[in-house]
């Protein structure tokens, strides 16, 4: 049978916050931005493990903060690399240790606390239906090009836009695959599992994203984190 295993990337150092512990740390209202990530993946019955590639010296943090908050799933607590991509790959090659490469994971970011059961359903599904899921979402604002970050006369009609976020879900088999290949074709770093499969010629499909599903770097984000966890769905909207 196929398992399901999130990994949730959580090296990021957060200097773009201006704190004094790294973004996935912060607490709010009680509790770690990253178990908030973890308990969503925890929560999801299709979900079978949880793997965590963290900063250096925070992995015994990081379980104990699953043992206190009942993160049953956690297996593993490894650390991340030099950039997001290496981080990725240290964490697939572990996971190549335990499981098929038949098996799925679900790339998803550790500061992203948002992610519903429907993103992580759909992710599953439309990777079973094309073989690869990045989710996203509709790009509603007019994009424009520009060489100097001053002024244009370009723009990019928008019903041509997607917004990816995560998770990333693709096969073991694949990540191994395009981890290898980006070896011997000497690429460049490439900012997302999904640019990397690009680069390398694979079409990416998409699956739902939301509006909802954030990815906190600066203040601002965190401000809109605790607005959505004080908020209520107004009553009649769907």
């Amino acid at each position: 049978m196929v398992k399901n295993i999130a990994l949730l990337t959580a090296g990021g150092s957060g200097t773009r916050m201006h704190q004094d512990i790294p973004k996935q740390f912060l607490h709010v209202q009680n509790k770690p931005i990253l178990i908030y990530t973890m308990e969503a993946f925890q929560n999801h019955p299709s979900i079978d493990a949880i793997i965590v590639v963290g900063l250096d010296g925070w992995g015994d943090i990081i379980k104990a903060y699953a043992k206190q908050y009942g993160i049953t799933k956690l297996k593993w607590v490894i650390s991340g690399g030099e950039t997001g991509q290496d981080s990725i790959r240290n964490g697939i090659e572990e996971l190549k240790k335990h499981y098929k490469t038949s098996d799925i994971v679900l790339i998803h970011d550790g500061n992203r606390p948002l992610i519903s059961p429907e993103i992580i359903s759909d992710s599953i599904a439309k990777q079973k239906e094309y073989g690869n899921a990045v989710a996203a979402i509709p790009c509603v604002e007019v994009v424009f090009k520009s060489n100097d970050g001053i002024s244009s006369t370009t723009n990019i009609p928008r019903d041509q836009l997607l917004r990816t976020q995560t998770p990333h879900t693709y096969t073991l088999e694949k990540l191994l695959w395009a981890y290898k290949e980006k070896e011997i074709q000497k690429s460049q770093n490439t900012v997302a599992i999904c640019d990397l499969m690009c680069f390398l010629g694979e079409p990416v499909y998409f699956s739902k994203g939301s509006e909802r599903n954030i990815k906190i770097t600066t203040i601002e984000d965190l401000e809109i984190f605790t607005s959505f966890l004080n908020s209520k769905k107004e009553q009649g909207i769907k």
